[in-house]
Parts: C-alpha cells; sequence; structure tokens
C-alpha cells in the first residue's frame, strides 16, 4: 500500500464527507437519538452513498489506498458496508474490495468485516464474527458459522480472538461509548 497522494482526490473527499455524514446519523441512531424524519434522512444518505460508490466502482474498481487514498478507501468500505439494502451490490464490493486486498491495495481487515456483513445481510451465518447485533440483553454476535474455529480464521485476518473483540464493542457500546466504525453493530428490529 502506498501513502503517496491519491490519483483521485476529487473522489476521496466525495468519499470522506459521504461517509462522515452517515456516520454521523449512525452514531445517533445507536443511541436512539434520531426522530421519524433525521431516520429516514439517515436512510436516503445510506441510499444515496451506494449510488455514488456503485458508480465509483463501475468507473474505477474498488477505491483503494492509491486512487484515494487510505481514509477515503476506509469511507467507501464504511460506505459498503452500510448498503444493507442492496444486498447483491455488498457482494459484489466485497468480491472487488477482496481483489484490491490481493492488490495490496486495501486492508484484509475492512473486507472481513465487508464479507461477514454481506453474509448476514444476505441472511447467512458470518464466518469472522465481526457483525453484531443489539438485543435486549445487550450486544450479542450475529449467527456464526463453525464458531468452534472462529478465533483461527480471524487470525489469518489479522483480527483479535472473539472473546476480545466482543468485550471491546460491548464496552464501546455502553452508555458512556463511543459508536465508530469497527466492529460494526447490525440494528436488528430497525425499520
Amino acid at each position: 500500500m502506498t501513502t503517496d497522494e491519491p490519483q483521485r482526490p476529487d473522489l476521496a473527499r466525495e468519499l470522506i464527507a459521504r461517509a462522515a455524514e452517515s456516520a454521523a446519523y449512525r452514531a445517533k441512531r445507536v443511541r436512539d437519538q434520531l426522530d421519524a424524519v433525521q431516520l429516514g434522512r439517515a436512510r436516503h444518505t445510506d441510499h444515496a452513498n451506494t449510488n455514488v460508490l456503485r458508480r465509483i466502482l463501475g468507473e474505477h474498481d474498488w477505491p483503494g489506498h492509491r486512487l484515494v487514498g487510505p481514509t477515503a478507501a476506509r469511507a467507501a468500505w464504511s460506505i459498503a458496508l452500510h448498503s444493507d439494502d442492496d444486498p447483491a451490490f455488498q457482494r459484489a464490493a466485497t468480491t472487488l474490495l477482496g481483489r484490491a486486498v490481493q492488490a495490496g491495495d486495501a486492508l484484509v481487515q475492512h473486507w472481513a468485516r465487508l464479507h461477514d456483513r454481506a453474509l448476514i445481510t444476505s441472511r447467512r451465518h458470518q464466518e469472522y464474527g465481526t457483525q453484531y447485533q443489539l438485543c435486549d440483553d445487550g450486544i450479542e454476535l450475529c449467527p456464526l458459522r463453525a464458531p468452534e474455529s472462529v478465533d483461527a480464521r480471524r487470525a489469518t485476518v489479522g483480527l483479535p480472538p472473539i472473546a476480545v473483540a466482543l468485550k471491546a464493542v460491548r464496552r464501546r457500546y455502553a452508555p458512556d461509548g463511543s459508536a465508530d466504525e469497527s466492529p460494526t453493530v447490525v440494528l436488528t428490529g430497525a425499520a
């Protein structure tokens, strides 16, 4: 991966701005601070972001570190991660991000999280244990394939053991925590 100036700073600025706006809505949504109008705006923002990222993927393939820089590549990943209303797009983005990882132009941890999210939105069990859901009893893992070997799979993509990750996400989403991008909490029951 490179630290040189991105080839497309214009795309970088757009991706960063869009992801930041969406993240602000998500942080409020996790804290139950959105009214119905704001929730609608948040959904519209995610939908519009999906369409913009779809256009970028069509024109440039995955917007990796060389094209847009590490911060904007993370923003693109965040947009794809939150494209839950379009599982087919999410799966396609996962494939393109995987190719970028193989080319050394993206982070494998981003791919693992997007891969898990695409599985969950397709109603399948996740592989790496990166997706969580809010339940009445707190935060729990979304369904996981072969839980007995999840730590071995996580190690292959540079993720910490599941117990460490689960403790961190529970702390992060405690009433005084700060909701950020990683790991991801799926808001079950959200309209």
